[in-house]
């Protein structure tokens, strides 16, 4: 089972590099080749990769198995879509398992860890947004308590798509 921890800075294209594999893997099929180049571009490359680890705003957390990483999450604060009604959620930003990982645990040890952030945060929930034809996260984040509160616009290169947006409290939790 890989140790999930906080990323070093010497993380940063080995990250990059798991984002746009899992990116890819996840939606590449169904998104146009020109969006998605530009997509990936500018949200995985090694320098913002670099610049979102060192960013006291985001915890990013990997999941290390002997140097290989397995998964990640990136948690943040801002400002949260309407149908967001709790003013201490915290946004659980990205979250990836890569393939060979998928129904080994890996997500539920990265949701651990993003919920203890969350709450070190101050955080009472928190939001995602999830692409509405990604039934597999869907799935994953209901059984993790998760509950749709709402849509929002989500921009892959030029390609606007429909995410729901899921929140789940972290007063307790999430029911069996």
């Amino acid at each position: 089972m890989p140790v999930i921890r906080r990323a070093a800075p010497a993380d940063a294209l080995a990250l990059a590099e798991l984002a746009v594999r899992t990116y890819t893997d996840t939606f590449g099929a169904h998104t146009a080749d020109d969006d998605l180049a530009l997509f990936l571009r500018t949200a995985y490359g090694p320098q913002q990769q670099g610049e979102e680890i060192a960013d006291p705003a985001v915890d990013v957390f990997v999941a290390d198995e002997d140097g290989t990483l397995a998964g990640f999450a990136q948690v943040r604060g801002g400002a949260a879509p309407d149908c967001v009604t709790d003013d201490a959620a915290v946004e659980l930003w990205r979250f990836y398992v890569d393939r060979p990982w998928h129904g080994r645990g890996v997500a539920h040890a990265l949701m651990d860890a993003v919920e203890q952030a969350a709450r070190s945060r101050g955080a009472t929930s928190l939001w995602l947004s999830v692409w509405e034809h990604n039934g597999r996260a869907q799935g994953f984040y209901a059984k993790a308590g998760f509950r749709q509160a709402g849509t929002k616009d989500f921009i892959v290169g030029t390609d606007i798509q429909t995410d729901w947006v899921m929140v789940r409290s972290l007063q307790s939790p999430p029911a069996p």
